[in-house]
């Protein structure tokens, strides 16, 4: 890329970040009335759409940014990520989850399916990304129109508000396809069997596709496309960056309500601020670290998979150490409804529960005992 065309490049993206602040500051604002089952941001979503943000996702050859998308936009995209996380965690899982999704075509899509999402993101349309199967879960055949659908996927964010999804589908054979489906075309949005703590507003549930009919042209990439590596493992670091911004927001929060109770100066209390703002900081730089190697994580995946491992364990550490301590910090007042200490908790708690830690530290901690890294700054 030429010198003048990275400049324009900076410009787009510091004018898309300047553009989400108030999106970020509103959301905040607006987290404690969402705070609710079937909850949904849907103010929020629309001034992102306004903001640029769901179009930014898309390569810049098709009209984005490339945020989430490109190699290039590494420090963008957690730029982003964090922004959003620091407002409302709620808000980072859905449009985390719409990069996901436009990134998996990208990666995974032939040309046609590529300008199709990049069009439909262009146009304003929220991606979801649903991937975990219900009890009966999805299944597919091949039919002379077009493929039909039976089953039903279950913690699906967006549920009922999101306009397209990308979800994963068993053939009759046994393999699983990635799909890229326009919603609102018979399926049916329902409650998950028992509500989650957190993440409330992320309006998840789940939903049955049973008798639903797509054309043949919403499959895309081969059998197992989703669990390819290093995309599956390394694309694990974008959540670390939603909770890397509700992290630095739980810190500010606990800092707020300490001046304003005039308990901020107390010796106890600058020893836990002072913990907590290490984590915040540790959290940064871990993102900060790892987003360049994940993004380009086709140029060593082992190394790629393991830096996000070990980041992913070491952001969870910070923003469980950090719950502690603003909890511990206020007493009750950081389990009572309405204040935004004890809902950003809840949020945290909930988003972090990514599965299997103990295998990525155990993988992380393998790749590195026979690859030491350098020691010193780089």
């Amino acid at each position: 890329m030429r010198t003048d065309e990275a400049d324009s490049a900076e410009e787009a993206v510091a004018a898309l970040l300047s553009r989400m602040g108030p999106v970020t500051h509103a959301s905040r604002a607006n987290a404690q009335e969402l705070d609710a089952d079937g909850g949904f941001p849907s103010d929020d979503v629309a001034a992102l759409a306004s903001a640029g943000a769901l179009r930014a996702v898309v390569p810049t050859l098709l009209g984005g940014l490339g945020i989430g998308t490109e190699p290039s936009r590494a420090a963008a995209t957690a730029a982003v990520l964090h922004l959003l996380g620091s407002g409302s965690i709620s808000l980072g899982r859905i449009y985390e989850a719409h990069l996901n999704a436009i990134r998996l075509v990208m990666r995974f899509g032939d040309a046609f399916q590529r300008r199709a999402v990049a069009r439909d993101a262009r146009a304003g349309h929220l991606h979801a990304l649903w991937v975990t199967d219900a009890a009966d879960g999805l299944h597919f055949i091949r039919t002379s129109s077009g493929i039909e659908l039976r089953g039903r996927k279950q913690f699906c964010s967006a549920a009922g508000y999101a306009t397209r999804a990308v979800v994963t589908a068993t053939s009759p054979d046994g393999e699983r396809f990635l799909m890229r489906l326009k919603l609102q075309c018979g399926e049916v949005v329902q409650n998950l069997p028992a509500a989650l703590q957190g993440v409330r507003s992320a309006c998840t549930g789940c939903v049955d596709f049973s008798g639903a009919t797509h054309a043949a042209e919403a499959v895309f990439g081969g059998p197992d496309a989703y669990l390819r590596e290093p995309e599956f493992s390394a694309g694990a670091w974008r959540a670390s960056a939603i909770t890397s911004g509700g992290l630095s927001a739980l810190v500010e929060a606990v800092r707020a309500e300490l001046t304003a109770r005039g308990r901020a100066d107390r010796p106890e209390q600058r020893e836990r601020l002072g913990r907590m703002l290490i984590h915040a900081q540790t959290a940064q730089l871990w993102l900060l670290h790892v987003a360049p190697i994940a993004e380009d994580a086709d140029r060593n995946p082992e190394l790629a998979a393991a830096t996000v491992n070990l980041a992913r364990i070491a952001i969870e550490a910070a923003c469980l150490d950090t719950i502690q301590l603003a909890q511990r910090s206020l007493g009750l007042s950081a389990f009572m409804r309405r204040n935004p200490v004890e809902l950003i908790c809840r949020d945290l708690a909930t988003y972090l529960r990514q599965p299997a830690p103990d295998e990525a530290l155990n993988e992380a901690a393998g790749y590195f005992a026979t690859h030491p890294p350098p020691i010193g700054l780089p």
